[in-house]
């Protein structure tokens, strides 16, 4: 009954759950046709569909062969995570191993077949993904390349290094995100369905990349301390605990959401950069695989905001919410309305006492002040007590059905593959 009553004060949830599964989710993502492609790449579309639920999708809604250039870099940057992630694998054979990456997408029998992640068969066949890589365009390989390269080198920099500062915790998440944010956008350009000054701007490209990363890392905060790992910065936390785990114990529950909210103030800093990266987008596939994640990333960081659940098990944003936002994100101005939005819930959950109270604020002014209402997506959220009734009903008729018909949709919101 808990999701009837979600329901039940979200109506617009039904409304888009139905259109999503209605086929409302192909005017976002197009079936792509599998059965024209060649087995080396009908073996590659397989991979990403077995290990992303976040981006296997919209990539392939990409259109024309950039398509097939963002599914090998997909690929290619999952066989380089796979190996920074293996446990298994000795520090002294990773560190050449990531430092050397890249080198092997132009060695056509190279694989590693040691591995114990689950994700292991972006290893184990590398030979095929390899082998479709040099099938793409050059400037498409000497993009990918070149990303790979510098991704292995600052993987490599943190394998053994905590993250103290916040210089550090950018330049971390520069590493493991901001470079695909740069590399995504020098496709883009390369395909030439964008202009060049979107691969060139690497600044926003970056940001585009540190805002994602920096919001799985703030949502999953607990989650990384049941794995033992830490990447929220010690110059951030330091100043509310001894130790990093300690803010999940219920006697710092106060300072742990101060700390929580100082973070989430500090990613907010980006979406100015988002925006405007996004306003230069001219491609409607380009648009949408870019603007979806995002607008899912500041719903979440509004459900985090001065949330003590953050400290107790996992906080998610609504699945029928997670559907609206990406059949809405699909123009600059619905954008900037959807930002406007969640920006308005984290101002006004701002707590008087939060030390961060005032920057929180001045950050939330200057994205207000790009993304001011007035397009027709500000009001979307405003239905007719006619339709409220319909839906509610709906939603005490169908609820359990939708449930089970929703899910196919969380598979594709829970982003935050790091």
């Amino acid at each position: 009954m808990e999701l009837l009553r979600k329901w039940l004060g979200h109506p617009e949830d039904i409304y888009n759950l139905l259109r999503f599964k209605m086929g409302g989710y192909r005017a976002v993502m197009p079936r792509m046709d599998t059965d024209s492609l060649g087995c080396g790449l009908r073996t590659c579309y397989r991979y990403l569909n077995q290990t992303s639920r976040s981006f296997a999708a919209v990539i392939q809604a990409l259109d024309g062969e950039l398509r097939h250039a963002v599914c090998i870099f997909y690929l290619v940057l999952r066989a380089l995570d796979t190996v920074e992630d293996d446990m298994s694998i000795p520090l002294d054979v990773k560190v050449p191993m990531l430092h050397e990456f890249h080198s092997h997408l132009y060695q056509p029998d190279w694989k590693y077949t040691e591995s114990k992640e689950k994700d292991r068969q972006v290893l184990e066949d590398f030979p095929t993904i390899s082998m479709e890589f040099r099938n793409l365009s050059k400037v498409y390989q000497d993009v990918i390349s070149d990303i790979c390269h510098k991704m292995g080198v600052g993987m490599a920099e943190f394998l053994e290094k905590k993250v103290d500062s916040q210089r550090e915790w950018d330049k971390y998440c520069h590493y493991v995100a901001g470079l695909v944010g740069i590399g995504l956008s020098r496709l883009f350009s390369a395909s030439e369905l964008e202009d060049s000054i979107v691969g060139q701007d690497t600044d926003l490209a970056n940001s585009m990349g540190l805002f994602l990363q920096k919001t799985n890392i703030i949502r999953d905060y607990l989650e990384d301390q049941m794995e033992g790992r830490e990447f929220w910065p010690r110059e951030v936390w330091s100043r509310y605990a001894k130790k990093l785990s300690d803010l999940a114990k219920p006697e710092n529950i106060d300072v742990a959401v101060q700390c929580l909210n100082e973070l989430i103030t500090n990613a907010l800093h980006h979406v100015p950069d988002v925006l405007t990266y996004l306003s230069r987008l001219k491609n409607q596939s380009v648009f949408n695989f870019c603007a979806i994640p995002q607008v899912m990333a500041i719903a979440t960081l509004a459900a985090c905001y001065n949330n003590q659940q953050v400290f107790r098990g996992v906080v998610k944003i609504r699945k029928g919410q997670a559907v609206t936002l990406m059949m809405d994100a699909t123009n600059i101005q619905a954008v900037k309305a959807i930002m406007y939005q969640y920006v308005e819930e984290i101002y006004q959950k701002i707590p008087s006492t939060d030390p961060s109270s005032n920057k929180t604020q001045q950050v939330i002014a200057s994205i207000r002040a790009m993304s001011l209402p007035g397009s027709p997506m500000a009001s979307r959220h405003h239905y007719s007590p006619i339709y409220l009734s319909c839906a509610m009903l709906l939603a005490a008729l169908s609820w359990q059905y939708l449930s089970t018909l929703s899910k196919a949709a969380e598979e594709y919101v829970q982003a935050g593959e790091k």
